[in-house]
């Protein structure tokens, strides 16, 4: 026994003891690589589940998803900005590769979109496993995957879209309380790219980042390490890109102030009561989330109250805004999942069922509004491509629709002649201005005949609503139109919108002077 002493005595005065290193799964875990029971990763399910969205989503829902970013990139020319360079950066690969046919220019960016989403949900399921334990992140990521409105928008080359997105990165590197990976200059990064994309995503950073600004002890760094340098050097780079494709000298983000706040110019488009969004917007938005996220706010811990507070800031100030759509509240709807995820989360011996009904009851209105609703002026233009293959006479397309209401060149990507009844907002301040698309619909055949006074100027196909054809038959008839094609667009016809969209085409024997 004395012996085995010293032995040991000796070795360990000779030997310095060795720790073992471990790391902290607390705060150094990369959560974007769980595996779930199934054997799935999170990864390659998000990835596979917003690929599938896209190809199930073949609608349309908004003309601002076309012309703020397919047509304007299609079109350089017309419009520039961050967004719409980055969908012509992908035209341009498609293009220096070979690729850049027809299909691969309406799927490619909202495949990059789908991808993008995917690295969304991924981010906000990381966000909440480093807060919560992993049952609240998976139920929170379940609830946004399961979301109708989620699944109708995330892979829609929308500029909201990639707001939404943006502002769902920026929250996982966003300093919520008892967050300890966080980064002032990650997530203020991707705040100002979703500002430069659409300015409006200041109205939901402005809360978060008051807030991180009282909450941070070293505000001089923050200030002049972090939010100068990266709001001066995005802001730089946006002025001197739209500077070079403008051709003249321009500040967006003031333009944008000018036209919608001073000029109001949204209203030109729609106004909506000061209540649409408690009443029809938000409960649209969250649909059958909607109990669940009222549960869930009175479940969440203290500190998420500044994610509640920039919810309820955001609808507020949408509200004093006339005019109101959908998809402007959006942005919150990924921090509203985080308050169901906790709803569903305490639910406990109930919330697989109630799981079950969430699933159900979103995905009836998730395959109609992608698969059904508004699809015909997609469909249209597909027929209307087969045109390019048409070499005498040239065609000459003239839709006679609400203006905007189909995708242009960006899904036809060939150089036939196409128009579309314009209406633009005034500017000027006259009140009794007129756009074109209005004066068309106050007198359709009388419109027709005037602008057509001469049968040579008179276009080789019409494109309209049915509710249209009723009022200018006469002029068809006279004019040898003869319906082509009838397609399906919508169950629900509203006003000018018809429930089908026809194709005239003038016959060639009576198509001379």
């Amino acid at each position: 026994m004395e012996r085995l002493r010293e032995r040991l005595s000796r070795r360990s005065a000779s030997e310095p003891v060795k720790l073992r290193k471990r790391k902290s799964h607390l705060y150094s875990k990369d959560y974007t690589t769980d595996v779930f029971e199934n054997g799935f990763s999170i990864i390659g399910f998000s990835v596979g589940f917003r690929l599938i969205n896209c190809f199930l989503v073949q609608s349309s829902y908004v003309p601002d998803e076309y012309w703020q970013s397919l047509e304007v990139s299609h079109r350089m020319g017309i419009r520039s900005h961050s967004y719409p360079v980055f969908i012509a950066i992908l035209y341009k690969m498609l293009h220096i590769l070979g690729y850049d046919t027809v299909q691969l220019l309406v799927w490619f960016p909202r495949l990059i979109h789908a991808f993008l989403a995917a690295m969304a949900d991924i981010k906000l399921y990381a966000l909440v496993r480093r807060l919560e334990h992993r049952d609240v992140a998976r139920w929170t990521y379940f609830c946004q995957l399961s979301s109708w409105f989620t699944w109708y928008c995330c892979t829609r080359t929308l500029t909201n879209t990639m707001e939404t997105i943006l502002t769902t990165l920026a929250l996982c590197y966003y300093p919520v309380p008892g967050s300890k990976s966080h980064s002032s200059s990650k997530y203020l990064s991707l705040v100002a790219l979703a500002i430069l994309v659409r300015p409006t995503a200041l109205i939901v950073w402005m809360p978060l980042l008051a807030f991180h600004f009282l909450q941070e002890d070293d505000k001089l760094k923050l200030i002049t390490y972090h939010a100068l340098p990266i709001g001066a050097f995005t802001l730089g780079l946006s002025t001197v890109l739209d500077c070079i494709l403008y051709g003249k000298w321009t500040l967006v983000q003031l333009n944008f102030l000018r036209f919608n706040i001073w000029h109001n110019v949204a209203e030109f488009y729609g106004s909506h009561p000061w209540h649409w969004y408690f009443t029809q917007g938000c409960p649209v938005v969250l649909g059958p989330h909607l109990l669940l996220f009222f549960h869930g706010c009175t479940l969440t811990p203290k500190r998420y109250r500044i994610l509640l507070a920039a919810v309820i800031w955001t609808v507020l100030i949408y509200s004093l805004l006339p005019h109101k759509e959908f998809r402007f509240v959006y942005p919150v709807l990924p921090l509203c999942m985080l308050f169901c995820g906790f709803s569903l989360a305490s639910l406990k011996s109930w919330r697989r069922p109630a799981a079950g009904a969430l699933v159900l009851m979103n995905l009836l209105p998730a395959l109609y509004t992608g698969l059904v609703h508004q699809r015909g002026v997609l469909d249209v233009m597909g027929h209307l491509q087969q045109l390019c293959h048409t070499a005498s006479p040239q065609p000459d397309v003239l839709f006679l629709m609400p203006c905007h209401s189909t995708p242009f060149y960006s899904h036809i990507h060939c150089p036939i002649k196409m128009r579309f009844l314009e209406c633009p907002p005034d500017l000027s301040g006259n009140k009794s201005y007129v756009d074109e698309a209005d004066l068309f619909f106050a007198n359709p055949k009388h419109w027709l005949e005037v602008t057509f006074a001469r049968q040579a100027l008179l276009p080789s196909h019409l494109v309209l609503f049915d509710v249209l054809e009723k009022e200018i038959l006469t002029f068809l008839e006279v004019n040898k139109y003869v319906r082509q094609k009838e397609v399906f667009h919508t169950h629900i016809p509203d006003g000018r919108v018809g429930g089908h969209i026809f194709i005239y085409e003038r016959t060639l024997n009576d198509a001379s002077d």
